[in-house]
């Protein structure tokens, strides 16, 4: 391996660490209280539409990963711009450090979903409260790089995901409102704490 080789890994071991080290400030605000509207939007169809959701769980479950896969989508797209532009050389190491606290969350929801559909369908009523224990663990593992408040957030969504696991019960277990308040509220709650922090860090600068 040549001089150059080596100063190469050097340098990028460095921008890794860099990028562990660092909070992010990849996540737009706007963008993340645009999904909790989205939420809310998705709770009101299928109040409006869905009448029997535990008669027809599989227009729900279209209905809830549809809007979870847009939310994904206009996230990442809303990261990585916010990312190259704040971070410039460092976006992706700063991108990829984000990603890898958050997809292991989104994945087990993803899985979760799958197996109780094909093996355990009698079960498909905890899919609200776990989705939202799931993301909570997402919260809590990407609160090392965000502002110490978002831990609140984290609680919020571990605290509603036990309350539906609770409190499910027949029709009310798939409620479009056991999905929409606790995520419309909690991505509001991401949006009022990444604002807060983005505009105090400009105030000291």
């Amino acid at each position: 391996m040549t001089d150059l080789h080596k100063a190469l890994l050097e340098i990028s071991a460095i921008r890794g660490q860099i990028a562990r080290g660092a909070q992010f400030r990849g996540y737009g605000p706007a963008t993340l209280a645009a999904t909790g509207v989205l939420a809310l939007l998705a709770a009101a169809a299928q109040a409006h539409w869905l009448k029997h959701p535990e008669r027809e769980v599989s227009a729900y479950l279209a209905i809830w990963i549809a809007t979870a896969t847009l939310s994904l989508i206009i996230i990442s797209i809303e990261t990585i711009a916010r990312a190259r532009r704040v971070y410039c050389e460092l976006a992706n190491q700063m991108i990829h450090s984000a990603a890898e606290q958050f997809l292991p969350a989104i994945v087990a929801g993803l899985l979760l979903s799958v197996v109780l559909r094909r093996c355990a369908p009698q079960s498909l009523w905890m899919l609200p409260g776990l989705w939202q224990v799931v993301f909570s663990l997402g919260v809590f593992a990407s609160c090392r790089f965000l502002p110490r408040p978002m831990f609140a957030v984290g609680v919020w969504y571990l605290a509603t995901g036990l309350v539906c696991l609770a409190l499910a019960d027949g029709q009310r277990a798939f409620s479009p409102w056991a999905m929409g308040a606790p995520f419309g509220v909690g991505q509001m709650l991401v949006a009022a704490v990444l604002k807060f922090n983005h505009w105090e860090t400009d105030e000291r600068a």
